[in-house]
C-alpha cells in the first residue's frame, strides 16, 4: 500500500484523518492518503493567489522548461501511473495505458502552446493616427474539481493550460481517485514549479464548497455530472466558469456506412472502461435498409468482451466505480425490458456485484431513462430510422449535447449533420467516444458551458486586453 500527503503551498501534509482508497475490483486498499480540513483549503487558496504574482510573470521559456518536464516525468513513470489508475478506477490496464499516453501529450502540447505569441495588431479603421494590440493575461487563481473516470488526463486538462498560461491552481480530485492526482502533483512540484502554484487537496464534498464561493479564485473549472455541475455554476458567484459535463452520446449508421466497421467502432465506443465516459456510446441509430445487419455484427462483438480484473491484459471491461452505479443499471436495463425492449445481451450484474456484462438493448423508448439520462455504464440501445430527417431529431431529443457520431461517405448528410446536430462535436465515420486532446472539447445544452482542450481552455483561463497607442 503506498501513502501519500497532499499538496498545499509547496508543503506535503501527512496529517489529519487517513483516508484508504479501495479497488472498485475487490475492495482491496490500495493505497492511503489524508482529508484535508477547511483551514488547508484556505491556506491552499490563500497560497495560490500570492503565488500567483509569480506565476503570472513567469516567462515563457520557463513555464515551457517546466511542461516539458512534467511530461518528461510521467514518461518515466508510465507503468506507475497506468497500474494506479487500473487500481484507483478499476479502468482495464490497456485503456489505462491510453490515458497515460495522452497525459504526455497533454502536457507536450501545452509546453508548445505556452510560446506561441498570440499577440493580436488591430488597425482601427477611420483612427489613422492610432494602433490597436490585443493580448491575453492570466485569469487569476483557478478552482479545479476532477472526476474519478479520467484521473490522469482529466486533471492534465485542468493543470497544464493553467500552467501554459501563468494560472495558479488549487485541484480537487474525484474521492474515489486522489492518488493518482497527486502522483503527478509530485512530479509538477519536483519539476520547479513554483510552490503554492499547485495545491492539491482531498476534500469532503461539503468543504469544498467553498471553493466555488470563494471570490480569490477566479475561475471554476468543473468536469462530472451535469446536476452537481449546475448546481456549483449557481454558487460560483462572479467566476468565470467552464462546465464539462455528461451526455448520452449517439451515433447515426446511414445506409452507405461500412457496416462492419461502425459495428466495431461501436464495440469499442460503448463499451470501453464499461462505459463509465461522458462520450461512451449510448444511443445509436441505423437506417432501416441496414439494421438487422448492423445488430448481427454488433452482438457477437460485445459478446465477445472480456469482464474481469483490471490488471488482467486481457480484460475488455472492468467494475463499475460504486455498487450503486451497477445497481442503478441494472434497475434501469429491467426497467426498460418491462415495458417491452429486447434485451440481446445479458446484462446483469455478475462477478462481485459491481460488474455489469455489457447489453445491447432495442425495442427501447426516446423516454426511457437507458435513453433518455446518462447511463455511465456498459449499455447501448440500438433502434432504426426511415430518413436522415429522422435520425437527426431522434439525435437531438436529448437534453444533452456533448458529442455524435456518423456514419457515412455522402458530404451532403455530412453537412447536414454538422449544422444541425445539437452538439458541441460531430465525428465523422467514427464513433463519439473519439477524442484527441488538443481538439476543441465541450457540449451545449445540460452537458456543458465553455470548452476544454488544451489552446481553448487557456483562451477560458485568461482575459482579454487592449492597448491603443496615439502614433501622431
Amino acid at each position: 500500500m503506498v501513502q501519500h500527503g497532499f499538496l498545499v503551498d509547496g508543503e506535503w501534509i501527512s496529517r489529519g484523518t487517513p483516508v484508504q482508497i479501495l479497488s472498485p475490483y475487490d475492495s482491496t486498499v490500495v493505497g492511503e492518503t489524508f482529508q484535508a480540513t477547511p483551514a488547508d483549503l484556505d491556506r491552499a487558496i490563500a497560497a495560490a493567489v500570492c503565488s500567483f504574482e509569480e506565476t503570472r510573470h513567469l516567462p515563457a521559456a520557463e513555464r515551457k522548461r517546466v511542461l516539458l518536464a512534467v511530461a518528461d516525468g510521467i514518461s518515466r513513470s508510465k507503468e506507475d501511473f497506468a497500474r494506479m489508475i487500473a487500481l484507483e478506477a478499476g479502468k482495464p490496464m490497456k485503456a489505462a495505458r491510453v490515458e497515460v499516453e495522452r497525459a504526455i501529450f497533454t502536457f507536450t502540447l501545452a509546453a508548445e502552446e505556452s510560446t506561441r505569441n498570440t499577440d493580436e495588431h488591430l488597425s482601427l479603421a477611420g483612427n489613422p493616427e492610432r494602433s490597436g494590440l490585443v493580448r491575453r493575461f492570466p485569469i487569476g487563481p483557478i478552482a479545479a474539481i476532477t472526476p474519478f473516470n479520467f484521473p490522469l488526463n482529466l486533471v492534465a486538462h485542468k493543470l497544464a493550460p493553467a500552467m501554459a498560461v501563468g494560472c495558479t491552481v488549487v485541484l480537487k480530485p474525484a474521492p474515489q481517485t486522489p492518488i493518482t492526482a497527486l502522483m503527478l502533483a509530485r512530479i509538477i512540484h519536483d519539476a520547479g514549479w513554483p510552490a503554492g502554484a499547485l495545491n492539491v487537496l482531498p476534500l469532503a464534498n461539503e468543504d469544498a464548497a467553498a471553493m466555488v464561493a470563494d471570490d480569490r479564485l477566479k475561475m471554476l473549472s468543473f468536469t462530472g455530472s451535469a446536476k452537481v455541475g449546475w448546481e456549483l455554476k449557481a454558487k460560483s458567484g462572479k467566476k468565470r466558469v467552464v462546465l464539462e459535463l455528461g451526455g448520452n452520446a449517439a451515433v447515426i449508421v446511414h445506409s452507405d456506412a461500412d457496416i462492419a466497421e461502425a459495428a466495431t467502432r461501436c464495440a469499442f465506443g460503448g463499451f470501453t472502461y464499461a462505459g463509465q465516459s461522458c462520450i461512451s456510446v449510448q444511443r445509436i441509430f441505423v437506417e432501416q435498409s441496414k439494421y438487422q445487419q448492423f445488430l448481427d455484427t454488433l452482438v457477437p462483438k460485445v459478446r465477445a468482451l472480456k469482464c474481469g480484473d483490471p490488471l488482467d491484459e486481457t480484460v475488455d471491461v472492468g467494475p463499475l466505480i460504486r455498487e450503486s452505479d451497477a445497481e442503478r443499471i441494472e434497475n434501469w436495463i429491467s426497467e426498460a425490458v418491462s415495458a417491452g425492449a429486447k434485451l440481446l445481451c445479458v446484462g446483469k450484474r455478475t462477478l462481485n456485484r459491481r460488474f455489469i456484462e455489457p447489453a445491447v438493448l432495442t425495442h427501447t423508448k426516446p423516454n426511457q431513462r437507458v435513453n433518455s439520462e446518462e447511463i455511465f455504464g456498459p449499455v447501448v440501445t440500438v433502434e432504426p430510422y426511415r430518413d436522415f430527417d429522422e435520425a437527426l431529431k431522434l439525435v437531438n431529443d436529448s437534453r444533452y449535447g456533448l458529442q455524435a457520431g456518423i456514419f457515412t461517405n455522402a458530404p451532403d448528410l455530412i453537412a447536414r449533420a454538422f449544422d444541425e446536430l445539437e452538439v458541441g462535436g460531430v465525428i465523422v465515420n467514427d464513433v463519439p467516444t473519439f477524442r484527441s486532446d488538443q481538439m476543441p472539447y465541450g457540449g451545449v445544452k445540460d452537458s456543458g458551458l465553455g470548452r476544454e482542450g488544451v489552446r481553448y481552455a487557456m483562451e477560458e483561463m485568461t482575459d482579454l486586453k487592449v492597448l491603443v497607442t496615439k502614433t501622431s
